[in-house]
Parts: structure tokens; sequence; C-alpha cells
């Protein structure tokens, strides 16, 4: 009964037998027989079929909210019973920039819980130095960054995404008319980055090193205060994106070019190389097949 639940729970949260059937890997004819098979076995009417259409019973209304939470507890048990079998809890540990803002990370934590319901995830935020002292204490089993050192054999360098700058301004800003913009141009224009205090100083280093940046530096702790400054035309927060984006009421993105091409960075999955958990590749494979291809 318990797939029979999942097949009815799909059907309503889609409003359609295919879509339903396509999420389960099964055919529409036989997502519909289960459904049927479902209410017989219950003894009630769930759907009101009309035509193509359908529309839930007052039955049925209360079997889709009860069952979801009963099947919310099922998971939760089953999880706790392989915990006690095994005397350990199945996790993985992610750990990504404190700028970063993907929604190619949030697709790939709903796809990965679906397909592994009884592993947890534990989500950590850092700078780059902060991240990759998390993986070398094994406080988290991969880290979603930029790579600033030498590639070494301790760890696993899995390439997702070229991550194009972009000039986080306000609309009112008159550098927000131009096409593009360079380092020297906004030589005069504070620069806003996210950092913890300890690591300020590393942080302004690497982007005077790498970028040349040569403006005064605004750091801030978090992505709703990096937006607020730059509303407030207190600088232009330096943003990266996969796919050009789009501009948004009172803010614009303008692209930051070195030389006739915009300036990327290459982001990366790192893991320790004597990683067990052989579900962290599949995590990795599955972020990198939700970044958009690089054209």
């Amino acid at each position: 009964m318990i797939k029979q639940i999942k097949y009815f729970q799909s059907v309503v949260r889609f409003q359609n037998f295919t879509k339903a059937a396509d999420e389960n890997f099964i055919s529409q004819s036989a997502i519909s027989q289960q459904i049927q098979a479902l209410e017989r076995e219950l003894g009630a009417k769930l759907l009101k079929r009309e035509g193509r259409k359908f529309s839930l019973t007052p039955a049925g209304e209360f079997f889709y909210r009860k069952s979801l939470i009963l099947m919310n507890d099922f998971d939760r048990l089953c999880a706790e019973t392989l915990k006690l079998s095994t005397g350990s809890e199945s996790e993985i540990s992610i750990g990504y920039l404190k700028h970063f803002r993907s929604d190619e990370l949030k697709k790939t934590l709903q796809e990965f819980q679906k397909k592994n319901p009884e592993i947890s995830i534990n989500l950590f935020q850092g700078t780059h130095e902060e991240l990759y002292n998390f993986l070398r204490m094994k406080k988290i089993d991969l880290a979603i960054s930029d790579l600033r050192r030498k590639p070494s054999d301790q760890y696993v360098n899995f390439f997702l995404a070229n991550g194009y700058f972009y000039a986080e301004l306000p609309e009112n800003n008159p550098l927000a008319e131009l096409k593009f913009l360079t380092i020297e141009d906004l030589k005069n224009t504070p620069i806003i980055l996210i950092s913890s205090p300890s690591q300020e100083y590393i942080e302004e280093k690497f982007f005077q090193d790498y970028f040349g940046v040569k403006s005064e530096f605004i750091f801030v702790e978090n992505l709703e205060e990096a937006h607020l400054n730059v509303i407030s035309n207190k600088g232009y927060f330096p943003t990266e994106f996969y796919t050009p984006p789009k501009n948004f009421d009172g803010v614009k993105y303008i692209p930051i070019f070195h030389k006739d091409k915009q300036i990327y960075r290459k982001y990366f999955a790192f893991w320790r190389a004597d990683s067990l958990k052989n579900y962290i590749e599949s995590f990795a494979e599955i972020l990198k097949k939700n970044f958009p291809e690089e054209k």
C-alpha cells in the first residue's frame, strides 16, 4: 500500500496522471490501476473523474492530507530504524561559499534527497579558506568552491562550471548605464565582499592580487547585507552567474571584463580522495548535471 499511496500523492501534486507516471517510472495505465486498487482496499473513492480531468472527493482530500503526514513519519521511522540497525547514521556534509547563490545547489539537494531519503544532509557556509579547513579536518565531506591552490592528490577536484563576474549596482548609478565594466572603471567604487571577520585580510589580498582590485573594501557577512549595501549605493558587489542574469527592480548586473573577455572563476566540487562514502561522487555528478553546459 505504501507505493500506492506515493502514486496517489504524485497524481494529486501534479494534477496529471502522465507526469505522475513519469516521476515514478511506470506507465499511465499502471498508475491509474494502482490508485483504483487503493480505492478498493480503502472502500472509498478518492478521485472524482470527469473525462480527462479529476478532482478530490472529500474522502480524497482527507486521505491526501493525512497520507502526507503518514509518509513523513514513515520516512523518519525507516531512517531511525536503519540508524539503530547499523549503529551509525548515513549522512553527507556539504560546504559552500557564503556568496554562493545557486539554484543548481537547491535542485541538487532536492534530487539527491529524493533518490537517497535515508541519507541526512548537513550544510555549512564559509569562505574559501574556511571550506578548505573544514574539508581538511573532515568537518565536511564535499566543498563547493573555486580553485585557489595547486591541485593535490589528497583531494578529488571535480569541475562544475565557470562563474562569470558581474557588478551588481543600483540602477541609478551612472556605471549601470554601461554595457560592460573593467576593474579599472571600478577603481573609485568600493567593492563589497562577503567574509567572516577572521578571513577579511585573505579575501582582500586575493581580490587585489588575482583581479587587481584597487578600490576600498567593504565587508559584510551575508548576501542580504551585500544587497542592502548595493541598493544604498555604498559600492558594487562582484557576483557570479552561470547564465546571463536578469535585472530586477532597483538593481542592474553589468559584466566585468578584462582584455575583451568577461572575467570568470572555475568552480569545483572537492572531496577527500580517501573518503569511503561512495555517495559523495553521486552528489557531485547530480550537481554538475544541474549546471548549464558551457557554450
